[in-house]
Parts: C-alpha cells; structure tokens; sequence
C-alpha cells in the first residue's frame, strides 16, 4: 500500500470537507478500498499506484470545482465523480450562464444540459426532450434570461399549454390572469431564481417578459425574442404546428417536454412527437435528448425515473 498527501491550502476545510465532514464522506464513498485521512489543509490517501493516480485526478476536479465556485456541495461531487453515467456525463468548469439572485452561478451540470445550451448557441429552433428534473426548462430559461441582459434579444416570453395532468380543478375563481397563473407558476419560479423581485415585476409590467398560455400565442408574430414552450408534450399537433409558426426576425424557440408524460385524453395526439419525427432532418433544427443520468433534482426522482422505466419496460415485454 503506497501514501500520498495532498496539500489543500488555499480552501476553507469547513467548506470543502462539508457540514460534519458530509463532503468528505461522500468522497470516500467513491473510493472504498482507499484510505482517506483529513487534518487541516492536508488530505492523505492510501491504496494502490493505480488507486492513487485516480483519486488525484478526481481530487482535482474537486478542487477546480471549488476555485471556480468557492462551494462543493455532496451532489456535485456525486456528479463529478460518478463513472456508472453514460459517457461520463458529469461536466467541469462550465461556463455560468446567469448568476442568480444569491449570488450562485447559474451553469450547465451534465453534459448533455450543456448539449442543449451549445444547440442555443449554434440553432435558433431546438428541442430538449428528457424526463422530469433534468433541467432542460430551467437551462434554457437561463439562456432567455442571458440573451436579454446582453440585449442579444429585446423580450422574453414564456408559455406552456394549460392541460390539467390527471386533474379535474373545476371552476377557478378570479381574473383571468388568476385562473391560469397556476398553471405557469414553474416558469415564475425559475425566473424568479436569476431576476430580482422587484426588476422581474418591472419586466412583466413592461412586457419584456410575458408568461402565456399557448392560446395565446395565436395570430402573432414574434420577433427579437427569446422564446420557450414548456410542457410541449402536451401540445396537440395543430397547436405545434401554430406555435411553431410564429417564428419571426432575430428570434430563438425553444421546445421542452417529457414525452412519457402526456396528459392528453390519447397520447397520440402528442404535436411534440409528430413534430420531432417530421423535422428531425432541417439541418438548422436541433434535437437534444437528456436521460436519467441529466437528472439534478433530488437523488431519489432519478431512481423514480427509473423504477418507472422498469416497470414500464417489464408491462410492454408480457404484452
């Protein structure tokens, strides 16, 4: 057995390790037949030649995380250091997109999330299809807000369209704008996350972000805007088809949905579907597909997703 130490000065041990070393033991949970020992600015690990070279590559990537943004939490490191994802999809260093209200960098945290933000760069229409919590509505509400703080865009607009998911919520009291705002508030709440309250409030008021149903959006032109239909899996083909044509100059669509959550009365009538299967082949159109491993909600909606998948994979292999 061969030992190395590792010299940390530089950080705040309190930070790095983690409240009641939570950090550390996460660590050590990815390197079980090692050693690994902290006191102060010192870290020293024991195992093989071979152990030992791997562990300082991940050490370093901890430690650039940590330069980069002064925190380390115990889901970065589980996503940094986790080598069971498909082609590793953990990301280092990536680029902030916003900083958001506290002040913590906005960025993309798995590769295939910045797949999507390099297809925002690259396209003007793309598609991000993925299950719950992989972060392709809040990715690309980010790029809306980064767009318009660099005033690449003039407005922001937002929509989703208002189908009840196995619900029947019956007569809603209030305005208009009470009735459907339930129905937006997710796309309040990421914004909320990168604009202040009170300047959010202001762009609403000026209709520099609008936040809409779907119907709205019919008859319209939009242009020198940055816009994103969440939810699209809920579209029916005409309404799609409608949305899509609203396309106009200087203009950036983005279109989320999890195509095994379709709340339509047939699942069929899904627009996302038919219009990923007619559009796949424009070149100036991307398609980004995030999976489980993308997921960076809490750790149990990944193995959710999964047990879902499995039980719905052993009901199609009966039939």
């Amino acid at each position: 057995m061969f030992e190395k130490s590792f010299n940390l000065e530089g950080i705040d041990p309190i930070t790095f390790y983690g409240a009641n070393n939570s950090n550390l033991d996460k660590i050590r949970s990815f390197f079980p037949k090692m050693k690994i020992i902290a006191r102060g600015h010192v870290l020293k690990a024991m195992g093989s030649e071979k152990q030992l070279d791997n562990f300082e590559q991940k050490l370093n990537l901890l430690l650039e995380q940590y330069h980069d943004f002064h925190r380390l939490s115990t889901e970065t490191i589980g996503l940094l250091l986790n080598e069971n994802t498909e082609g590793n999809q953990s990301i280092i260093n990536p680029d902030v997109l916003v900083y958001g209200n506290s002040g913590k960098p906005i960025s993309a945290r798995t590769k295939n999330q910045q797949k999507l933000v390099d297809a925002c760069n690259e396209k003007d229409l793309i598609f991000a299809i993925g299950p719950a919590g992989t972060g392709k509505t809040y990715t690309a509400i980010a790029m809306a807000v980064r767009a318009l703080k660099n005033k690449e865009i003039r407005k922001i607009i937002l929509s989703r369209p208002a189908v009840e998911a196995g619900e029947r919520l019956g007569f809603l009291p209030g305005d208009l704008k009470e009735k459907i705002d339930p129905y937006l508030q997710p796309l309040y709440d990421a914004l909320g996350d990168m604009i202040p309250p009170r300047k959010l409030e202001d762009y609403i008021k000026d209709k520099v972000i609008e936040i809409a149903p779907l119907a709205f959006m019919r008859g319209r032109t939009l242009s020198n805007a940055y816009v994103v239909l969440d939810e699209a899996q809920n579209t029916t083909v005409n309404q799609l088809k409608m949305f899509l044509t609203r396309m106009g100059l200087n203009t950036k669509i983005i279109i989320t949905g999890d195509i095994t959550q379709i709340d339509l009365p047939r699942k069929s009538d899904s627009g996302l579907i038919q219009a990923m299967q007619i559009l796949k082949n424009i070149e100036d159109i991307a398609i980004v597909e995030l999976n489980q491993n993308d997921i960076v909600r809490h750790k149990l909606v990944r193995q959710i997703v999964n047990a879902y998948d499995q039980h719905n994979t052993q009901k199609s292999d009966k039939k």
